[in-house]
This record gives C-alpha cells, structure tokens and sequence, in this order.
C-alpha cells in the first residue's frame, strides 16, 4: 500500500495504530482536502506527523504529469507510483454540472475494436486508493465534482474489489459523500459483474456499451459478446433492474456505415424490449489507428429518424474532450511515461 487514501478513519486507526479515533478523523479529513505535505495538517502532532512522513513518504502516490483543456472538458495524465499512466477528465455540461471521468485499470483487456484503450491490452489493475486519487486531483480543478462516471480507461467489472472499495470511499458522508445515484458504472457486458453488482444492490447506475444489437455483429466488434452473447447480456439487465428499479443506459457508439441501418434500428428495437433504458448515441470519435469513420450528419439524422418511428427513447451526445482525445473511446497512454 503507497497511500492512505480509499481508508476511512476506522481503517486510519488500525493501519496506524492510533491510540486516539480523532487523531484519525484529523488525518482523514486532510486526506480529503488534498494537502500534499504532512507539515499542512496543523491540528495533527508533530510525532504522528514524523510517523507519517516515515512509513508513507508520500502523502498521495500518484501526480498530474500533463493538463490538457477543451471548452467542456479537462484531461490529466497522471503517472502512477511504479511510472505507468492513466488518463481522467472533468467534464462540464450546459448547466455547469462537473462529473469525474475516472479509469479503473491501466489498458483494457477487452479488446473492444472501436476503444482506443484496448489496443494498450491490459498492464494491470489500478489499486483502490489509485482510483480515489484520480478523483483528488480533479478537484484540483474544481471542488464541486458532483457525479461520478466509471468510463474512463480499463473495464470497471473485470477490477471488481478495488472499484468496489473506491466506490465506498466516494460514498462516505464525512469523506466525499458521492450519492450512489450520482456514479454510474459503465461496462462492455461482463455479465459476472453485472450479476454480482445486483446482488449487492447498491443503488449505484448501470450503463452498458451496447454498439450493436445484432448478435454476430457485436462478437466481430466486442470480444466480451463471444463469452457473453446478448441473451445473456439482457437476462443479465433484466435481473439488475428488477432489484435496482432503474432506468439502464445503452451507450451506442454509432459507426459509419456499420450500426446505423434500418436493420440495426430494429435489431435496437427487440434488444430494449422489457427494459427500462434509455439508448445514447454516441457518433464515434476518430483514432488514427483505428479503421472506423464517424457518422456523416445525415447517417445521424437518418438513424435517430428511423429510431423516432420505433419508438426507442434515446439522447444523441455532442463530443466533449475531442480535441484533446478525451471522448469516449479516445483515452489511452504509453506503458510508462
């Protein structure tokens, strides 16, 4: 363990061994404010303060090696305790809401074909207190983060326990105090994880990378599909929102001249029968190593037109963090810096 973040003040006392729970409460509590130097924590003793600076040199394991900004959307490079790098995002809408793009792993091992992330393969999990820290140096940019979206770089479910203990850490009341209604986890259909986050029953919000509705069209783009098809997929969402009682998101990165006929209209169509769910167009965004092209305009407004005559509820997404490769689908790094 390289720092004490994703640790609540009970967790503080044992992992330090504090004599006292409000010297724990003190340190945490300057965890959450962000201080980068023990010296800052003026209500902390001097010999807890020493012991600190010995046993966890540094106050936060990870920094911001590079800042990028576009109108609606910030990017950090930030470079890990061992020198790998992931990337997250601050993202604005109209209303001037600020939501956190965290990441969850080092590459991706899904392989996606569309994701820019799965051609890095898996590095490795990031550890619990690495996900929090994502989150400390967005607030760097802005103290009001208010929502939470698990879409950063990586496959949250195949990273279970440490999103898990991340995701309890944003939720503490004395720490962040995320809403659970406020982070959405988004996945590329890893039916397992979806069936363990029902059981849990959290109350936290599912979005689902769906691309494509036809069967063998989805296994050609999204490996995932091959090991979990889309009946099992479906069967998977039906349960989640049967215990959760809410609306699902399916991301639907629309591809040129691939997903955006009549046919994948109506295949769309069959696949949100009996679920309660929004579908949300994404136009894909370019990567030079990829194949793929963006939507023209009028593919768009051909496709929403045929989804408008099939009654599928859905909201078109303008690009946010294009220019600066901080869309969907867009975030990747080098090993090591």
């Amino acid at each position: 363990m390289k720092s004490l973040y994703a640790k609540g003040p009970a967790e503080l006392v044992k992992i330090l061994k504090l004599e006292k729970s409000y010297q724990a409460k003190q340190i945490y509590s300057w965890l959450i404010k962000g201080v980068t130097d023990y010296s800052l924590m003026s209500d902390v003793s001097k010999k807890i303060r020493d012991r600190l600076t010995e046993e966890f040199p540094s106050v936060i394991s990870s920094k911001i090696v590079k800042t990028q900004k576009a109108d609606s959307a910030t990017k950090l490079l930030i470079e890990l305790h061992d020198g790998a790098l992931v990337e997250c995002v601050m993202l604005r809408d109209g209303d001037d809401r600020k939501t956190a793009c965290i990441s969850s792993q080092v590459g991706c091992a899904m392989g996606c074909s569309f994701c820019k992330t799965g051609t890095m393969g898996l590095v490795r999990n990031l550890e619990d207190y690495e996900i929090v820290e994502q989150m400390v140096h967005l607030r760097t940019l802005a103290e009001d983060i208010t929502h939470i979206v698990f879409m950063g770089m990586g496959e949250p479910l195949h990273n279970f326990g440490p999103l898990m203990s991340a995701i309890s850490e944003f939720h503490r009341p004395e720490g962040f105090n995320i809403s659970m209604r406020r982070m959405t986890i988004s996945t590329s259909g890893l039916v397992p994880g979806i069936n363990k986050l029902t059981e849990l029953n959290l109350g936290i919000r599912l979005a689902v990378s769906l691309v494509s509705a036809n069967n063998d069209l989805r296994s050609r783009i999204m490996k995932v599909n091959r090991s979990y098809p889309l009946t099992e997929l479906k069967r998977a969402l039906i349960g989640f929102q049967h215990v959760a009682g809410k609306r699902i998101t399916l991301e639907y990165c629309m591809l040129h001249g691939v997903n955006t006929t009549k046919e994948a209209a109506k295949e769309l169509s069959s696949f949100t029968k009996g679920l309660m769910c929004v579908v949300n167009l994404i136009p894909w965004n370019p990567i030079d190593e990829l194949e793929y092209e963006s939507p023209t305009n009028t593919e768009i407004r051909e496709f929403t037109k045929e989804l408008d005559s099939l009654h599928i509820n859905y909201t078109l997404r303008m690009p946010k963090g294009r220019s600066i490769s901080g869309a969907c689908g867009q975030l990747a790094t080098s090993t090591k810096r």
